[in-house]
């Protein structure tokens, strides 16, 4: 049995990411990729992706457990945790021990210590001088990230931002906008029709997930496009 070293593992996830980039794809779909390979490759239990929208409020577009998709909606709804600084400041933000943190976000600190979570690290997506999201990592231990890891996990922002503006350099805000704008309105579609198939094959919301993007895959489309026939019961997953 071959046992790959850390190096390999990045150089294979990054080889992995960039060779979708370079022709057609779902934007949703290597987001998750991303934050899956955050999971393998960083010392993380979860991870997930908020994004602003044109209107400068941050919404949940990928997440790697229900647990802390749950945890990211209760932040991004109260307007306040290690993401939304992260965000609002466009800085790093590290909480190595989130007991430490119950004064300065309440409602986060519990949500996040209800689902196990001890710790959490804050990554800013920028575009030149703007911040456009961030991409959190959760962890059950206490303790601030390696520097290593913490220089992986900006790389892993910066290529998720790449993938959702298609190019480098933005010179438009509306261009910006409208990338955002499309891949927020396709996760609302994609949450929708994980609660059809939940309800509808009496299954979790994860494994909801996993058969959608299973069926888009399979079917060599969008999750968009799959999550659309399930809403409109043209397939049954």
């Amino acid at each position: 049995m071959v046992t790959m070293t850390r190096a390999s593992l990045v150089s294979a996830a990054f080889v992995k990411l960039t060779d979708t980039l370079v022709g057609e794809y779902d934007v949703l779909d290597v987001l998750h990729t991303l934050v899956e390979e955050c999971v393998e490759l960083l010392d993380a239990t979860a991870a997930g992706l908020l994004l602003a929208d044109p209107s400068g409020e941050l919404q949940v577009v990928a997440s790697t457990s229900e647990e802390s998709y749950l945890v990211e909606v209760l932040q991004q709804q109260a307007g306040a945790g290690p993401c939304v600084d992260c965000f609002i400041t466009g800085k790093v933000v590290t909480i190595g021990d989130l007991k430490d943190s119950g004064e300065k976000y309440p409602d986060f600190t519990e949500a996040a210590l209800s689902q196990g979570f001890r710790s959490v690290h804050a990554i800013p997506m920028r575009v030149r001088d703007r911040t456009i999201g961030a991409l959190n990592l959760f962890r059950t231990d206490t303790g601030d990230v390696t520097p290593e890891d913490a220089a992986i996990g900006q790389a892993m922002a910066d290529v998720a931002t790449i993938s959702i503006l298609q190019e480098r350099t933005v010179r438009e805000d509306a261009v910006v906008n409208e990338q955002l704008q499309r891949a927020l309105n396709s996760r609302i579609l994609i949450e929708q029709a994980k609660g059809v198939i939940a309800q509808v094959s009496t299954v979790d919301m994860d494994e909801a997930f996993k058969r959608l993007r299973a069926d888009a895959r399979a079917r060599n489309q969008t999750m968009r496009e799959s999550a659309e026939n399930v809403i409109n019961r043209r397939i049954q997953l």
